[in-house]
């Protein structure tokens, strides 16, 4: 233990990151600073993920602030305690998005002129939920990203990061979209949820209703136990109801059925759990690491597939190493701070 090198954190890093892409993007980085940008991403891999992260959430709120339009409002459900929402210039608001993205302060940003679109954010570990004034809520799950862009004709929200459940209101004449990655998820009327893994990585769940999932392309793969497609080059379109999740892995494409059980498991978050039913140890951890900023490092192959079974609370991650210690033949240390080793016992 040590020869432990302690690392930044992850918030350490997404700070830096934010005060890079607000000097770039404000045009004043000098040569020397270009080259001090240009040596920071070099040192950490970290550096450089959370800087192209940073810079492609702030180039789409650049697009939605330029086609926002309308005069529809949004109006927040709950508002987490000591956060404000700004009105500001365009530069203002960048400014401050960068703030909200990085710190999670989860604050609403309303664009200055542009009430149809409202960016709003989640920090790790944080759920909140939001009202449309047609009735329809959003709810978002940890460290989640979404713009909502309201018109006279149609509802657009843009997933950029994390996972949302949707309660809609149906209503013909304003179709609701939910726009993630390379897919766009049209209500029919329904409750459903979607997680954004990747640009090409996406799992939708419905819990009642219909859903129309599009996308640009899908290939074939060989018959397994669920139900697979293939959609011709020039896009697929593929409608899931009650008890059905679709995943989409690239260009590939599943669809599974559900059970009840198993929705209300996969949805638990909404009421700040996580439930597992003898999953492997190395699947839990992935899954209770998006709600904390720890690192946690499981430090033995043979331990990764223990299966796991409980209820556990998304804001007691501590509490959560306890119960793994006291159930499975697992030692848990903490060398430094924001790092957690998980070793057999």
């Amino acid at each position: 233990m040590s020869d432990i090198v302690r690392l930044k954190t992850q918030t350490q890093i997404d700070n830096e990151a934010a005060v890079w892409t607000w000097r770039l993007d404000s045009g004043s980085l000098s040569a020397t600073a270009r080259s001090e940008l240009e040596a920071w991403l070099r040192a950490d891999g970290r550096h450089r993920r959370a800087f192209e992260e940073l810079s492609r959430t702030w180039s789409a709120l650049d697009r939605l602030a330029e086609r926002a339009q309308g005069d529809a409002k949004i109006v927040p459900l709950e508002r987490p305690q000591r956060r404000r929402g700004f009105f500001m210039a365009k530069r203002s608001w960048q400014t401050a998005a960068a703030a909200v993205l990085v710190l999670g302060l989860g604050a609403a940003l309303w664009i200055a002129g542009r009430p149809a679109t409202q960016v709003m954010s989640t920090a790790v570990g944080q759920q909140r939920q939001v009202r449309l004034t047609d009735g329809s809520q959003l709810t978002l799950n940890t460290n989640t990203l979404v713009a909502i862009t309201l018109t006279a004709t149609r509802r657009d929200i843009y997933l950029r990061r994390g996972e949302a459940h949707f309660d809609v209101v149906h209503d013909a004449s304003r179709p609701f979209f939910v726009h993630a990655g390379d897919a766009v998820i049209r209500d029919v009327g329904t409750r459903f949820e979607v997680r954004l893994n990747s640009a090409r990585n996406i799992d939708v769940l419905v819990d009642e209703g219909q859903v129309e999932v599009r996308g640009p392309r899908a290939a074939a793969g060989p018959a397994g136990p669920q139900r697979e497609t293939a959609g011709a080059a020039d896009g697929w379109v593929r409608a899931l109801s009650a008890g059905e999740q679709l995943r989409i892995a690239g260009p590939r494409l599943e669809i599974n059925s559900v059970s009840p059980r198993q929705v209300a498991d996969d949805l638990a978050w909404r009421e700040g759990a996580l439930v597992f039913q003898g999953e492997p140890l190395a699947q839990a951890l992935a899954e209770v690491g998006r709600y904390t900023r720890t690192r946690i490092v499981l430090t033995g192959p043979k331990i990764a597939s223990l299966p796991i079974s409980g209820r556990f609370r998304t804001d007691d991650v501590p509490g959560f190493f306890q119960a793994l210690q006291a159930a499975l033949p697992v030692r848990v240390s903490r060398p430094g701070p924001g790092l957690v080793f998980i070793a057999p016992r």
